[in-house]
């Protein structure tokens, strides 16, 4: 079974989408609350979209699929690491990592694809949902701090 063209044309969307934000803001340490900044939001990409590669690859070679972790846990265990990292860093590693993903999940065996299929894990190929909802709460807080300041 091929993979959905929908998911590789939406994961292509949102990659063009965020290498054009990451190339157009110089404000990557603008305030998203909660501690996290523009740049701990795509350090936190950038580490779920080369999670996803590498369970890809061991569900591919070992025919693994990947186990359930707490995803709040891991971001609050990283997010103290995302902070540390340099901005422009957080971002080039945001871009990089959802180029890698979006070519392994293109270049994904059908079988590969069907296992992922069949198991309702589908988040691990459509990498463009995860992107769409950061960028679209970093567009927003920025937004909404431009029209503050300007009031």
């Amino acid at each position: 079974m091929p993979i959905d063209p929908s998911i590789l044309a939406d994961n292509a969307e949102q990659l063009r989408r965020l290498e054009s934000f990451v190339a157009g803001t110089s404000d990557l340490n603008h305030d998203l609350g909660g501690g996290w900044t523009v740049a701990v939001a795509l350090a936190h990409l950038a580490f779920w979209d080369r999670r996803a590669v590498l369970l890809l690859q061991r569900w591919a070679t070992r025919d693994v699929a990947p186990d359930d972790p707490d995803d709040d846990i891991l971001n609050r265990a990283l997010v103290d690491e995302w902070r540390e990292l340099p901005p422009r860093r957080a971002a080039a590693m945001a871009v990089d990592a959802a180029r890698e993903v979006n070519a392994a999940v293109r270049e994904l065996a059908p079988e590969t694809f069907a296992a992922v299929q069949a198991r309702d894990d589908l988040w691990l190929l459509h990498r463009g949902n995860h992107r769409r909802e950061h960028l679209d709460q970093i567009e927003g807080a920025m937004r909404r701090g431009r029209q503050v300041r300007s009031q």
